[in-house]
This record gives structure tokens, sequence and C-alpha cells, in this order.
């Protein structure tokens, strides 16, 4: 049999109703445009999806967070995920920019579920090949998946802002508990930072006398480091512990801003000077305020599609993206 020219799978990226504007900047830097289908919401709250052009024989990639409203959310994506597969495509690649449930890894209690592997299971079984996230809650949900998953880093980006923005002198770089501190002095070594500690050893007791800091923070500017800013309670509380224990200015960096509850309230009234999150979740303009700063994972994001459509090493977009994040 004569040989048979292999032909590329076509590239196909669909947003879902999670975080539109995110998609769009994806879709630019993937260096395709958003395909095209109908999401619509009855009455009752049922969900129905109609993929609006073909995609047969396609190499498709979903973007959703699982945010605000969560459990929709997450509907949405399985709902389309099943779509995708019913419509032939050739391989199915979820792009979870926020992985909703990931906090919930682990049984701390008797006759506690583990959601974030309940949510990793519901993928799999409805068809899907691959997954891309953004800074997991805890990296060990990677082996979650019995399928291949990039887990992407924002902490680069998050490190930029400071270079950007010269506020490079006299930084210590704190986590808020002992939990966070690999992702805190992540930071540190990318900033050139120490690393200070909140001894916060229960949760829900903060808090905000001066002697709960171990390293030194006095006289220097303060950035708090966490993956999620959920209610704010302990960002804010830390804040007033670094401040108690005479840091100057203090900044909190985070990947994704939850922010439910009186969140930007807490924010708006802690000593924090600025707040800088990505746009894994798209924030309402009630959640909007002076402080946020946002910085955008869209490039990133949209750079490892192309990489694995390529099937071209993601690694070595770690590498640039931190060479890059990190000049004067």
């Amino acid at each position: 049999m004569p040989n048979q020219k292999q032909t590329k799978h076509p590239l196909k990226l669909f947003a879902l109703n999670s975080n539109r504007p995110l998609a769009e900047k994806i879709a630019e830097a993937a260096g395709v445009e958003l395909s095209q289908a109908s999401i619509k919401h009855f009455s009752d709250g049922e969900i129905s999806i109609t993929i609006t052009e073909s995609i047969r024989g396609s190499d498709v990639y979903l973007i959703q967070s699982v945010s605000d409203p969560v459990n929709t959310m997450l509907m949405e994506l399985l709902i389309m995920v099943d779509a995708a597969r019913r419509a032939s495509a050739h391989s199915i690649t979820v792009v979870i920019p926020y992985y909703g449930y990931s906090r919930a890894d682990r049984k701390a209690r008797s006759r506690e579920p583990i959601t974030a592997k309940l949510i990793a299971s519901m993928l799999e079984a409805d068809g899907v090949d691959r997954a891309v996230t953004l800074d997991l809650h805890a990296a060990q949900l990677q082996g979650f998946f019995d399928i291949p998953v990039d887990h992407l880093e924002a902490t680069p980006l998050l490190a930029r802002y400071f270079f950007e923005h010269d506020l490079l002198d006299n930084l210590v770089v704190v986590s808020p508990d002992h939990a966070g501190v690999s992702k805190a002095r992540r930071m540190a070594d990318l900033l050139h930072a120490p690393l200070a500690i909140i001894d916060n050893r229960d949760p829900d007791k903060s808090t905000t006398k001066a002697e709960a800091v171990i390293g030194s923070v006095a006289g220097k500017n303060a950035v708090l480091v966490d993956d999620i800013i959920d209610t704010a309670v302990r960002i804010s509380i830390s804040a007033q512990t670094l401040k108690n224990a005479g840091a100057n200015e203090i900044y909190a960096v985070a990947t994704h801003p939850v922010f439910s509850q009186d969140a930007v309230k807490h924010m708006t009234e802690s000593p924090l000077k600025k707040v800088i999150v990505t746009d894994s979740i798209q924030l309402p303009e009630a959640k909007m305020f002076d402080k946020i700063e946002i910085v955008s994972v869209g490039d990133l994001i949209g750079r490892a599609i192309r990489r694995i459509y390529q099937e071209r090493s993601v690694g070595k977009l770690f590498l640039k993206e931190e060479r890059e994040s990190t000049k004067p």
C-alpha cells in the first residue's frame, strides 16, 4: 500500500460561559478564532448545547473555569464534552483556568468526599483526552487524572508586575500560613527576596499579633502570596499582622480571585496597598475595587495550547516565561 500523507487535525477552540474575555485572549495567542456553539439555559436550569459547525476529526479545546456559579459551569463543561465526543472530535482537551472543588483534595475528617478527585473522574468518564489547568490548589491533584495534565504556573506573570512597576527594593515575600510556604518560596526566588511566614496554626482563630510572624518584616515592603482569595478574611488578617509587625507597604498576590461573600469589603478596609490577581476568573463590576490589579493569563494559556497542538514541549514555555518575567 502506498504511503499516505498524514493531515493535521484542525484546531478548534470553544468558549463556554464562565470567562469569554479570557477565552478571546487565549484564542488570539493560539492564533485561531473561537468556534461557534449555542449554549442555552432553560427556565428550570437545564442546559442545552449545540455545536453549530463541523468538528469531525478536529482537536477540540474547551475553555471553562469552574467558577461561580460553580455547579452550572461544571455542568456546561460536562455537557459540552459529551456534545464534542458525539460530534466525532478527534481529541477533546478541557482548559480549566480555575479548577473548582480543588480544595476538597483529601479526607480531612471521617466520611468526607474527595470532590477534586470526583470531578477528575467525571471528566475522564465523559471522554476527555487531556486537561490543561492553572495553579491547582495542590500540585498533587494532577495525580487524580489518568490522562495527560498540563499544569501551568502563573507565578512568573505575577512576579513580572513587581519588575514592571519598579517595586523590587526592600521586599519580603510572606506566606499566610505554613501550608503555602512552597508557593511563597517560588515567588521569593523570582523576586530575589527573603521569605517570612505567618504562624497561623489555627485558621479558625487567626491572630493579628506581631509575634505571629516568623522572619523579619519590620521596615520592609511585604508581598503576601496565596493561590486563591476566597472570603479574603485570612489575607486581610495577615495584612494587619504584618502591619502590626512593622511592615511598610503590603501587597497581596493570588492567582484565582474567587472573592465570595464580603471579600471586597475586607480587602478595601485592610492595610493592603494592592491586590494583584489573574483573570482566571471573570470578575463582575461589583467585585472590582481601587486596589485591584489584574494580570492576564490569556497569552500563557494560548501559547501552551499552540505547543500542545504542535506536539512541542510545554516545559520550555515555563522556562521562557520565567526568563521574560524576571527581566529588570
